[in-house]
């Protein structure tokens, strides 16, 4: 009988930059599965990997060695055309920037990644966008730029361009970093309501605590190890502040 893969298998993943007189080794030997419809948060302080990590889960940097399947295609040996694509089918990314256009309305934002997909017309282009926008909550803002809306507002029009290719996995890199805390907390709770009602896999970078809390599973890393792996979100910090004391002590 075959085995039924993961939407996502990492086997022995590692990530090497050289820098010339010093080589870092942002992610090591690094092994793990993801199903289909998880909401996985990674966490850890600056430099522990998990920007890395998700950059390779992302498609957006190749491993140095390992093997990284994603929906059963190996992503390691891909060109960065394939990368591309792959992207653009498969992936839909939040960031905590929001990387929106200036000048420019909540709809002609959502509308951008579409138009790399020349066998759709404008008015069907226009449709989805709008669909999208009602989907996070802001169905009456579309003609809004984006200077005429809030922080919150303005990262709900980022997650509807993120979904318009109607991804199979939304990453999210510091998704809340530059929000108040309410604002903050109904942005998660849409991340919440895509992955439980939808079933949308949502995979989140996050140093806040209470960001996480909302995942069901944290993987935590430091110094590019997974230093665990869990569903007890009290154990995933407890793991944190035990290395963290550790290393201090040594």
């Amino acid at each position: 009988m075959t085995e039924k893969l993961p939407l996502i298998r990492l086997t022995d993943i590692t990530r090497i930059y050289d820098l010339g007189e010093v080589t870092v080794n942002a992610l090591r030997e690094t092994s793990l599965d993801i199903e289909q419809g998880e909401y996985v948060a990674l966490i850890g302080p600056s430099g522990s990997g998990k920007s890395t990590l998700m950059n390779t889960l992302g498609c957006l940097d190749r491993p140095s060695s390992g093997s990284y399947l994603l929906d059963g295609e190996e992503i390691v040996e891909m060109s960065l055309d394939e990368r591309a694509r792959i992207r653009n089918r498969q992936i839909g990314f939040v960031f905590q920037s929001f990387n929106l256009l200036n000048r420019t309305t909540a709809i002609e934002n959502v509308e951008v990644p579409l138009l790399y997909a020349p066998s759709m017309s404008s008015k069907q282009r226009h449709e989805r966008a709008a669909e999208e926008l009602t989907r996070v909550g802001l169905g009456d803002r579309m003609d809004h730029t984006t200077s005429q809306l809030s922080g919150g507002q303005q990262q709900r029009v980022a997650i509807a361009r993120a979904l318009i290719n109607r991804p199979s996995i939304l990453l999210a890199d510091e998704p809340t970093g530059n929000l108040d805390s309410k604002t903050s907390r109904e942005v998660i709770t849409l991340f919440k309501e895509l992955n439980e009602v939808e079933g949308l896999t949502v995979i989140l970078v996050t140093h806040d605590p209470e960001v996480a809390r909302n995942a069901k599973r944290n993987i935590v890393l430091r110094d590019g190890h997974v230093i665990a792996d869990t569903s007890d979100f009290s154990q995933a910090m407890q793991s944190l502040q035990t290395y963290t004391a550790t290393e201090t002590e040594s």
